[in-house]
């Protein structure tokens, strides 16, 4: 055998003995099919899988922020949901449930064994339900702003609006709507490339994506009963003046969650992650380095 050939090949072993478990199986971008969608994919650092879940109507770019501090203790991969950023869906109809048995199938495409997995919003509904499908996939869990309460009547009555105004307005017009309720006041005055990288997000979803995630978020079912179930270390993560799923719903969930740990963002609304990446990336990677 060629020399140079054994040298490889010898490299190539002791990379994968010496990783973690999945941590060199994936790859820094890529697209997988599954569960009937095309879904996208970034992945940056080393080290264990540690996969985050956008909130409506977002993608994996929320994260981008967050990348370089989790990624120097993680193989951070963020995933954008059918419909959003540069996945693809060719149905309008959505649910959370659903959402989760794409994550889960994205997780099996990508050789993901266990990981631990956080979402922002509608990606920490969708983290729920797919705790509630396969509890064993998870090290831990990392639920940012998102609420397990199902959207009350005049709440669901607001997505079906969202998913009818998409529909005959396009997904740009839910821009002013969108935006006060991602970011607070001060951020939306003295942040405008805040505001502009959010809105150019909220602008890359696909009007399939719009519509079905409104509408999945209009009927998303009631998950208190999958809190006690909860057996892996738990994080949560708010901002404090998040307007859309309050500090009050995030002591709901911590009181749910036997041994969970909450963290407050000052300063921050419902995009914490992205208003005040430094802070919540701080609290994201001081708790996920202590997950064995």
């Amino acid at each position: 055998m060629n020399r140079n050939i054994k040298t490889m090949l010898a490299l190539t072993t002791a990379l994968a003995l010496a990783a973690p478990a999945g941590a060199q199986t994936i790859a820094d971008k890529g697209t997988v099919n599954v569960n009937g969608a095309k879904v996208f994919y970034k992945a940056t650092g080393s080290g264990q899988p540690l996969i985050l879940i956008h909130g409506y109507p977002l993608s994996g770019e929320l994260f981008k922020n967050n990348r370089a501090a989790l990624a120097k203790n993680f193989r951070v991969i963020t995933v954008d949901l059918p419909g959003f950023g540069s996945s693809t869906t060719t149905s309008r109809e959505a649910s959370i449930e659903n959402y989760a048995k794409t994550m889960l199938a994205f997780m099996d495409a990508v050789k993901i064994d266990k990981a631990i997995v956080g979402g922002m919003s509608m990606g920490g509904m969708t983290l729920l339900q797919m705790y509630k499908q396969a509890p064993e996939r998870f090290k831990g869990l990392i639920f940012i702003d998102t609420t397990a309460d199902a959207a009350g009547p005049a709440e669901a009555a607001n997505w079906r609006g969202t998913a009818q105004q998409a529909e005959m307005m396009g997904v740009s017009s839910l821009v002013p709507a969108l935006l006060p309720r991602m970011l607070t006041g001060k951020s939306r005055m003295e942040m405008p490339n805040q505001v502009e990288f959010l809105s150019g997000l909220i602008k890359q979803a696909s009007l399939n994506g719009a519509i079905g995630g409104a509408n999945a978020l209009a009927a998303r079912p009631d998950a208190n009963p999958i809190l006690p179930t909860i057996g892996v270390p738990t994080l949560l993560v708010f901002g404090v003046e998040d307007n859309v799923t309050p500090i009050e719903l995030a002591m709901k969930m911590q009181k749910g969650i036997v041994g969970s740990k909450l963290v407050l963002i000052p300063g921050a609304g419902h995009a914490a992650t992205f208003e005040k990446a430094a802070a919540a990336s701080a609290a994201m990677l001081d708790w996920a380095k202590t997950v064995r």
